[in-house]
C-alpha cells in the first residue's frame, strides 16, 4: 500500500524498457510501494499484460515507445501527464547488448545499439526534464559495470561509458532544481538480455531493490551511483 497521505497523489514512475527484465521488476516493486506507473517499451503485448497485472489504467498505463524516435518520446511523456498529471521518477532503462568484438555484429546492429543505448537515453532525459523540474523529481539511468571498465572489443561497453557520462552531465545541469540523479550499474543479471546463460548472476529483483533504496532517501540525499554485482563476479 502507498504511504502517501490521503490528499496527496501517489508518486508517478515512468520506466522505459519496461516489458521485461530490470524494467519490469522495478515496476512491480514500485507498484507494491504505491507508485502509479507509466510503462514504455516497443513490445505491446507484454507491456499491456504487465500494466493490467499492476492495477490497470487507474494505476498503470502501457505506452508503446521506440526510444530512438523523438516523437515517440514526446508522446510517452504527454501520455503520462494526461493520465496522472505529473512525473516524479523517470527510469531510463531501455537498452540492448551485443557480442563483444569489433567484427562480431553487423554494422546495422551496431547502429541500433548505439541509437538505443546512447541517443535513446539522451532523448528520454530531454523529454522528461521539464516534468521532473516541476515535481522536483528523480532521474534514474541504467548504466552497467561495462560502463566502468572496458571489455575487449565491446561496443556495448562504449555505449555504457557514454551513459555514465550522461548521468553526470544531467546531474550537473539539474543542480539547483532539486532533481536527483541516480546511475545504477548492474553486473551480470539473470535476464533475457543475455543470449546464453551466465555462470554467475544476480536477479533483476536485486537491481530493483537497489533502485527503490535510492528513491526512498530523503530529498536532500542523492545517491548518485550504485554498482550491484554478483558476489563472485570477477570484473
Amino acid at each position: 500500500m502507498s504511504s502517501s497521505q490521503p490528499d496527496t497523489p501517489d508518486r508517478v514512475l515512468l520506466v522505459t524498457g519496461a516489458s521485461s527484465g530490470i524494467g519490469a521488476e522495478t515496476a512491480r516493486r514500485a507498484s507494491r510501494e504505491g507508485y502509479r506507473l507509466v510503462l514504455a517499451a516497443r513490445s505491446d503485448d507484454r507491456l499491456s499484460a504487465l500494466a493490467e497485472s499492476l492495477g490497470g489504467s487507474d494505476r498503470a498505463i502501457a505506452v508503446r515507445c521506440d526510444v530512438r524516435e523523438w516523437s515517440d518520446q514526446q508522446a510517452m511523456v504527454q501520455a503520462a501527464l494526461d493520465a496522472f498529471g505529473r512525473l516524479d521518477v523517470v527510469f531510463a532503462n531501455a537498452g540492448i547488448g551485443g557480442t563483444p568484438g569489433f567484427q562480431a555484429e553487423s554494422p546495422e546492429f551496431w547502429r541500433d545499439m548505439v541509437l538505443t543505448n546512447v541517443y535513446g537515453a539522451a532523448l528520454t532525459i530531454r523529454a522528461v526534464m521539464d516534468a521532473l523540474r516541476d515535481s522536483k523529481g528523480h532521474l534514474v539511468l541504467t548504466g552497467s559495470v561495462a560502463g566502468r571498465i572496458v571489455y575487449p572489443g565491446s561496443l556495448y561497453s562504449c555505449t555504457k561509458w557514454a551513459v555514465t557520462a550522461m548521468g553526470e552531465a544531467a546531474r550537473r545541469e539539474l543542480q539547483g532544481s532539486r532533481v536527483r540523479v541516480t546511475l545504477v550499474h548492474p553486473g551480470v543479471v539473470d535476464t533475457p538480455f543475455f543470449a546464453e546463460p551466465e555462470p554467475v548472476t544476480i536477479e533483476a529483483e536485486d537491481i530493483a531493490r537497489a533502485i527503490l533504496f535510492a528513491l526512498q532517501q530523503p530529498q536532500h540525499v542523492d545517491v548518485n551511483e550504485i554498482v550491484v554485482r554478483p558476489t563472485d563476479q570477477e570484473e
